[in-house]
């Protein structure tokens, strides 16, 4: 089975945490015939399968659903002391207190595996880590495509020797968390650009590639398949769809005029991850330690309570460097868009590749 037999269109809709990719927005892109994700990081294990159930209420079509792989417990818990401390004054600001730090565990990895096997879906993709073998072996005997997220060559290899079946390459211009397998805070965070990453992955590994970061118009899509990639995936393209859970804030920050620029920022997480440039990354991004998911844990309230306070300045406004052409769409129509759009840049290279073939000819 391809990943292109599971939906009409090349367009998967990324899973986005924190209550975007909720089963609305799913459901909507798989019956508009791209490949709908739900999100299942954040989220107990019963609250996965109930949104599993909720997806095959509203859509007969296939879906994937993504998990977070758990984290190395190799945080240095002074410096999330340190971290706390300086967090101090937005606890005061928004009256709100800072999380415990070590109630993040591995987001229940173990417990929605096992519903995942028991009842299988159409594909499951893994962020943060590649799963070992024995478990992508125990997902393709169930009859479920596996995917990969992966950032660097390195990675693609990695997944490819434990079975999975394709790569999510995300390029730097992501939205939101790095899929990187380890966060070494030594490392370079300046990140490989999508298009760069595609040809690097071509050449390391001979698994089909789903290309992310930053794609926002069908044009885009043609890019990254003429690249090598068999889909594309978009994330801040569907966030701004009414079928998007996320905070109505975040949805009209991606085309605020005053939310220029997008950064990669521990600030929120502890982990690199990329959004709108906002007062809180400006303040504490600077000295944010790598430690997730204990960073997320701890500042989970103040997110909260300034998404209640109506402050976008002190929300994780998570977006990809595209974000200013998103496009408030119902989701099935974003779908119907992007595919039409994606056709007519088709059809315009094909022109352009048989004039200049033709030149070459007569000259």
């Amino acid at each position: 089975m391809a990943l292109t037999d599971l939906c009409r269109y090349p367009i998967v809709q990324a899973p986005m945490a924190g209550g975007a990719s909720g089963p609305a927005l799913a459901a909507a892109v798989s019956e508009a015939g791209g490949l709908g994700f739900l999100a299942a990081g954040y989220k107990t294990a019963d609250g996965m399968y109930q949104e599993i159930k909720q997806v095959r209420g509203l859509t007969g079509q296939p879906f994937g659903v993504n998990l977070f792989m758990p984290q190395d417990p190799h945080t240095d818990p002074a410096a999330i002391e340190v971290y706390r401390h300086q967090l101090a004054g937005e606890a005061s600001w928004y009256e709100t207190p800072l999380g415990d730090a070590d109630s993040g565990g591995d987001d229940n990895y173990e417990a929605k595996l096992a519903i995942l096997l028991e009842d299988p879906v159409p594909v499951v993709s893994f962020t943060f880590g590649c799963p070992q073998r024995a478990t992508l072996d125990a997902f393709a005997k169930a009859g479920t495509y596996t995917i990969v997220t992966v950032t660097t060559p390195q990675e693609a290899q990695v997944a490819q020797w434990s079975g999975a079946d394709a790569v999510c390459v995300q390029g730097v211009e992501a939205g939101g968390h790095q899929g990187t397998h380890r966060d070494d805070p030594e490392a370079d965070d300046s990140g490989i650009g999508l298009l760069t990453l595609i040809g690097l992955v071509r050449e390391a590994v001979q698994l089909p590639i789903v290309a992310t970061g930053g794609l926002m118009r069908g044009a885009q899509i043609a890019a990254v398949l003429a690249a090598g990639a068999s889909a594309a995936q978009l994330g801040t393209a569907f966030l701004v769809c009414p079928e998007s859970g996320a905070n109505v804030l975040h949805k009209q920050a991606l085309t605020n005029p005053l939310f220029v620029r997008t950064e990669l920022t521990r600030a929120f997480s502890g982990r690199p991850a990329r959004g709108l440039m906002n007062r809180f990354m400006r303040e504490h991004g600077p000295y944010a330690p790598a430690g997730y998911p204990q960073v997320h844990q701890l500042t989970s309230g103040l997110r909260k309570a300034a998404a209640a306070a109506g402050d976008p300045q002190g929300m994780a406004l998570w977006a990809g460097q595209g974000h200013r052409l998103a496009r408030e769409l119902p989701a099935g129509r974003l779908v119907e868009v992007l595919a039409a759009e994606l056709d007519e840049a088709e059809a315009e290279l094909t022109a352009t590749l048989q004039n200049l073939k033709n030149q070459r000819s007569t000259s």
